[in-house]
């Protein structure tokens, strides 16, 4: 080992002499080999922990060779410790800071290199890494031998994403009802279409015209024609607003083919392309005689309107009009084109389709061939893609070309909104006026004030940040389930999960229209809006003894109302109540439910009733019970979201602190640790949790146990409670290594922990991290540091604007501009 070492120093010696005696421009191509630069690295500052007799977490780097398929997990890891700054551990000698940087790049580039033709390295991409980035360098001075190039992104190619889709194709089929500012939170146009009382994202066909049908809310939802959302993503939390999240697969492209022609169809046809003729009345009396016998959950037991309310387009015009013409038939393509593209076609593209057009008519006859023929432009490449390639243009003195015209004018669209840009974003663009940072500002600033103009993409980024819009789809033990308190009859925990997503846009976006220290306001806001559901949610789990007290009581009361009914009625027999009425009238014993008062808003829901199980857009703005409620990470919206079947999930809330709020990293867990709590079910989650102290588990677990512990005064369906398993409840907790000493220290519970976090300016700062990532559909790195610190500039002096932060993300380099040929590794 002696000889080793040796030798390490002379080579780490000659490494430093390379870093300290030349700038190092971070993300650069290391040109250097294992033995000449790594082996240096791991000897001086890794064996002598990682060596090979008794190696500590029984990981030996003694004999590590160069980046290959085989040990590719191993260098991974160590890329993970090295660039956290884990390891080396607090008490050895640390690495440079450009000596970190240079060897955490160079086993990037290597991985990168070695897996391109097996799989590929990206890890380092995914947003969940992003943290990985010293977050000091991004916000702080630099030291000397960094130096920062002008930033940009590379060139990429984004999909449509499920919510963007289904949008756009609703815009062919359903006319959304226009702004209404004396009703703000009603779905309107330009809104994203939203899921159902069962988490589904459908497109539905002419449920503005359905005026009665046979069945409950089950035979509705059958009978209505219906699309499903075809364009998937593999990610289920987290940001999302990734371009390389996304592919189109051949299943997808079938799906989307057949889906075409039945909304060709009822462009075209309306209700008639999905119902007999009969069907289509303003007086349902008149069918009677064809409405007879049990035709619940089929398509002919609807009635629709004779109402025209869909949009009217060159699409009817083509298949109304008797006969074809190529004028016809090119007004269609056209405009099917820019409705799906969200850009004029060119005069090559308008040819080919209507060429396309033309011949299916003469093929298959004019209704036929039509649809086929129109049908193309949907799987049309930018139909579902969107190219940010920034080929037109001459690039700067740094290899950048600035986006223009449609390119940027749409980047500008997609950065907020789910539908094609509004005639004046469109008109800019077409005169030439989207090809300076003036014009993006200019376009920006007068979006983001115009209330009328939706910008459903904010409010996507606050779901993907928040991870609050999951609960609906977390799958709950019955039994469990009904200790919490909460209602276990049917889906009505789901639907009321669905509502409470609902409901937290609402307020989300009641804290954007004052745009006022958003974030803090988000954290610390005593407002909750609310359903006739969240008097349960809202209210506090009662103790044993309560819920004794509370069971006493209503026996009293009963054997009270009794007494007074026969004493009425002397000599008669009580009459027994039906099932209705004594579902009616059960009490909750073990909730205390709280009475949530004040002003009716509204949420965006599904415009259509769906019966009794619907969503209902009618909601009540009130206040939480006071010392029981802080901000959204204390509603049931986000607790039910980080939770599971069974339990709280303390590690996943605290590991959404450290990294969405603290801005910390934590290491992907090896795939020899078996994560699972012990099953115990008289012991209390944090009991359980005894097993991630072990020594093994703890170096990862301190950054994450202690932050989410606290959020044990709710139980995992969101309601406040003082007692697990009959025993006093403990919150208690500590922010360890936030970065922030002043952040440091124990708290009693998740409120006084909350009241810290949103008083810091790094949690601040971090937020603005995770807005670029969204925003920018990437990383950050240390280049883009002074956009970032430009962005919490802009968001600081304007009070805590949402809109100022947008605006200086929207108009910063690495939103305009692209790099045509990757010289950095990303």
């Amino acid at each position: 080992m002696t000889t080793l070492r040796s030798a390490a120093a002379f080579l780490l010696t000659c490494c430093l002499s390379v870093v300290y005696g030349e700038s190092y421009v971070p993300g650069q191509p290391v040109d250097r080999d294992f033995d000449s630069f790594a082996r240096a690295f791991l000897v001086g500052h890794c064996v002598d922990c990682h060596g090979g007799t008794e190696p500590e977490a029984g990981l030996s780097l003694d004999d590590l060779g160069p980046v290959d398929q085989v040990n590719a997990a191993t260098w991974k890891s160590v890329w993970a410790q090295v660039a956290l700054q884990e390891m080396p551990p607090e008490d050895m000698e640390q690495p440079g800071v450009v000596e970190r940087l240079k060897f955490s790049d160079w086993i990037v580039s290597e991985l990168t290199r070695v897996m391109r033709d097996k799989g590929g390295f990206r890890a380092h991409l995914d947003p969940n890494k992003g943290n990985f980035v010293d977050h000091d360098l991004l916000f702080g001075p630099l030291p000397d031998g960094i130096e920062l190039v002008p930033t940009s992104s590379l060139p990429r190619i984004w999909r449509v994403t499920p919510q963007e889709h289904i949008t756009r194709l609703n815009e062919l089929i359903n006319r959304e009802p226009t702004f209404d500012p004396d009703r703000p939170g009603l779905r309107t146009h330009g809104d994203v279409v939203p899921t159902n009382h069962g988490g589904e994202l459908k497109l539905y066909f002419g449920t503005d015209r359905i005026i009665q049908w046979q069945g409950g809310t089950v035979a509705y939802a059958t009978a209505v024609k219906s699309v499903p959302a075809v364009l998937s993503s593999a990610r289920h939390h987290g940001l999302e607003n990734y371009p390389d999240f996304y592919s189109v697969n051949s299943a997808e492209a079938t799906q989307i083919m057949g889906m075409a022609e039945d909304i060709i169809r009822y462009m075209a046809d309306g209700p008639l392309s999905i119902a007999q003729p009969y069907q289509i009345t303003d007086d349902p009396k008149s069918i009677a005689d064809k409405m007879k016998g049990d035709i619940r959950g089929l398509p002919t037991s609807i009635v629709y309107s004779t109402k025209v309310v869909r949009p009217l387009t060159p699409v009817y015009d083509l298949m109304e009009e008797e006969g074809v013409t190529d004028e016809r038939i090119r007004a269609a393509v056209d405009y099917l084109f820019e409705a799906l593209t969200y850009r004029p076609p060119s005069d090559e593209e308008s040819d080919r389709y209507l060429t396309i057009v033309k011949q299916s008519i003469e093929t298959l006859g004019k209704e036929d061939g039509a649809v086929l023929g129109l049908s193309s432009i949907f799987l049309d490449p930018d139909a579902l893609f969107r190219p940010e390639l920034a080929e037109d243009g001459e690039p700067d003195e740094h290899g950048r070309v600035m986006l223009q015209d449609w390119e940027l004018g749409l980047a500008v669209n997609h950065a907020l909104r789910y539908i094609k840009p509004d005639e004046e974003l469109r008109q800019a663009i077409i005169d030439g006026r989207m090809r300076t940072r003036a014009d993006v500002r200019r376009e920006v600033e007068r979006m983001l004030a115009d209330d009328s103009i939706r910008k459903p993409r904010i409010l996507q980024f606050f779901r993907d940040y928040f991870d609050y819009d999951l609960g609906g789809y977390i799958c709950k033990d019955n039994r469990a389930l009904a200790e919490t308190g909460v209602s276990t009859r049917g889906t009505s925990h789901y639907r009321a999960m669905f509502d409470a997503t609902a409901s937290t846009d609402r307020l989300i976006e009641l804290i954007l229209e004052d745009d006022q220290d958003v974030l803090r306001q988000l954290l610390m806001t005593d407002k909750v809006v609310a359903t006739k559901s969240d008097s349960v949610y809202f209210g506090r789990r009662r103790t044993k003894e309560e819920v004794a007290a509370s069971v006493a009581a209503e026996k009293r009361r009963k054997a009270e109302e009794l007494a007074a009914w026969k004493k009425a009625n002397p000599g008669k027999e009580p009459p027994k109540p039906n099932r209705r009425d004594a579902r009616r009238n059960t009490v909750n014993h073990q909730v205390e439910e709280v009475h949530l008062n004040g002003p009716k808003v509204f949420a965006r829901v599904s415009r259509r009733s769906f019966g009794n199980g619907s969503m209902k857009p009618e909601r009540t703005l009130a206040t939480a019970p006071e010392g029981q409620r802080l901000g959204i990470l204390t509603h049931p919206s986000w607790l039910v979201s980080h939770s599971d079947a069974m339990d709280n999930h303390a590690i996943l809330r605290g590991r959404w602190i450290r990294e969405r709020l603290l801005g910390g990293g934590i290491p992907d867990v090896p795939i020899t640790v078996d994560a699972m709590l012990p099953d115990e079910p008289k012991n209390t989650l944090r009991e359980r949790m005894r097993v991630t102290r072990e020594t093994y588990c703890w170096t990862c677990h301190k950054k994450m146990d202690p932050l989410g512990l606290p959020f044990e005064m709710f139980n995992h369906a969101g309601l406040f409670r003082t007692t697990e398993l009959d025993q006093p409840v403990d919150t208690s907790g500590e922010i360890i290594d936030s970065g922030d000493p002043e952040l440091d220290g124990e708290v009693t519970d998740a409120i006084d922990m909350i009241e810290k976090l949103a008083a810091s300016e790094r949690v601040e700062q971090v937020f603005v991290r995770h807005a670029f990532r969204f925003w920018m559909g990437r990383n950050e790195t240390l280049h883009d540091a002074p956009v970032l610190q430009e962005a919490h500039r802009a968001y600081q002096e304007s009070g805590g604007s949402m809109n100022a932060l947008i605006t200086s993300l929207l108009t910063s380099d690495a939103f305009l501009y692209r790099r045509r040929s990757p010289s950095l590794v990303e």
